[in-house]
């Protein structure tokens, strides 16, 4: 028999991002809350994996687990540097991009250790919830212009994006290897 799947299931298994014009205070700390978890539930994760499951990959053409591990401590430094160049750089108006299809091909996204990206995650991390949690109403609205994603994002936003983020490639990992 056949398997039949929906490559949009595959691609977006916790549901695409949907970016909201306002958030609460409650919904901003369950996103900080679940950043902070993040680098915990990524260790409990690879730590129990056997190495063959590092090239599995969640749908035909797709990163493999270890890519996405790699990934992941990558953006998430690529969200705080957004975060510190929209708070402290007036002129900050176009978010920094980078091409990640290229990052994760890279030799350390290929053949580095993902214990390196773990332990990133968890540093980045760490700063990353201390700059958030600091953030009061005016800095949570600074926004910058996502030329990609063609909108602009307050830092609201991008914290329920880098908490939307995490989970999505979280998922994309617990589908490589079941």
């Amino acid at each position: 028999m056949e398997s039949t799947f929906d490559i949009e299931d595959l691609k977006y298994p916790v549901g695409p991002l949907i970016r909201k014009d306002f958030y609460s205070a409650e919904e901003i700390a369950s996103f900080t809350e679940s950043i902070a978890a993040a680098p915990r539930l990524y260790k409990d994760t690879i730590e129990k994996l056997p190495a063959s499951d590092m090239f599995k990959t969640y749908r035909p053409g797709s990163w493999n687990v270890q890519q996405l591990v790699h990934h992941v401590a990558d953006i998430q430094l690529l969200h705080f540097l957004r975060m510190k160049k929209a708070l402290t750089e007036p002129d900050y108006k176009d978010v920094t991009l980078i091409d990640m299809d290229k990052w994760v091909s890279t030799a350390d996204g290929i053949d580095a250790p993902t214990e390196d990206s773990l332990i990133m995650l968890e540093g980045i991390t760490r700063r990353y919830i201390f700059l958030i949690r600091s953030l009061n109403e005016d800095e949570l609205s600074i926004e910058y212009f996502h030329p990609v994603r063609k909108y602009t994002v307050n830092q609201a936003q991008a914290i329920a994006m880098s908490a939307w983020h995490l989970k999505h490639h979280l998922a994309h990992i617990e589908l490589a290897v079941k």
